[in-house]
């Protein structure tokens, strides 16, 4: 579909939209504006092609909110930038970043929002991004398991990632959020939870809790939930962190695949 002259190509029903904009170049405010919503209606969007450079991809970035680098031993600064750091993967590791499902960050207190993925050199095969649409998860929930989880608010914990890292730091403290949040565009309703990072409702123990996650974990990988995201060379994700899981494909052994991120904090709606 073409709004407002830019063109936006949905994936599915449920979460993905391609844009064809060259983000090289400055566009008036009504174009970011328009970027913006497209994310909020479809939760990852993807422009091809793009030849940016470190100034210009960060120059983007900032028309959608403050730009960081969060503090990480696994995804470090690119060349000490306060801006983009970089995921690298080289040929002899086996393991990857981001290998499972998983919303970034949702053990903080205040999760960032929109985080950005811009390929820089990919391998031959492999390596691509899955993603999911909570929102549309939430909205094919039956009414009674709706009611059921709306008011609740789930603890999140890193102490199951960190506990696999060889850094010796400590856990971050437990927070809770939402179960079931509003967005703060249009409203809508989505499912905050995952695979990750959820480890039980508040007031709930870990084993009264677990059957129910368990389910919203299966439910919530149906295929009619997701798109699959391909890279190539130049190619740029911009998601919303807080109603989407992603999942980054490790099926390229052998091969270099090097992506640069940039954060974009907002204020936190939960």
């Amino acid at each position: 579909m073409r709004k407002n002259g830019l063109a936006i190509h949905p994936l599915n029903d449920s979460v993905g939209a391609e844009i064809d904009l060259d983000l090289s170049t400055p566009h008036e405010d009504w174009v970011y504006r328009e970027i913006r919503q497209a994310i909020d209606a479809h939760g990852v969007v993807f422009f091809r092609d793009q030849n940016l450079d470190s100034e210009q991809y960060a120059t983007f970035a900032r028309h959608f909110g403050k730009t960081i680098v969060p503090t990480s031993d696994i995804i470090p600064a690119f060349n000490g930038s306060s801006e983009i750091a970089e995921v690298r993967k080289e040929p002899e590791q086996t393991r990857n970043i981001g290998g499972s499902w998983h919303t970034d960050q949702a053990f903080r207190p205040a999760p960032y929002w929109g985080t950005m993925l811009l390929a820089r050199e990919v391998p031959d095969y492999g390596g691509d991004t899955l993603f999911i649409g909570m929102a549309a998860v939430y909205e094919a929930l039956s009414d009674g398991l709706k009611q059921t989880l709306d008011g609740l608010r789930a603890v999140h914990s890193n102490a199951r990632v960190q506990a696999k890292m060889t850094d010796g730091k400590p856990a971050q403290p437990d927070v809770t959020h939402p179960v079931v949040a509003r967005h703060p565009g249009d409203g809508h309703r989505f499912l905050y939870v995952n695979p990750a990072y959820t480890v039980r409702f508040d007031g709930w123990s870990e084993q009264e809790s677990q059957g129910l996650l368990d389910y919203l974990f299966r439910f919530a990988q149906r295929p009619e939930f997701a798109c699959r995201f391909r890279w190539r060379e130049g190619s740029l994700a911009f998601w919303d962190n807080y109603q989407t899981w992603h999942y980054a494909t490790n099926d390229y052994q052998g091969e270099r695949r090097v992506m640069h991120r940039i954060v974009v904090e907002s204020d936190p709606f939960f």
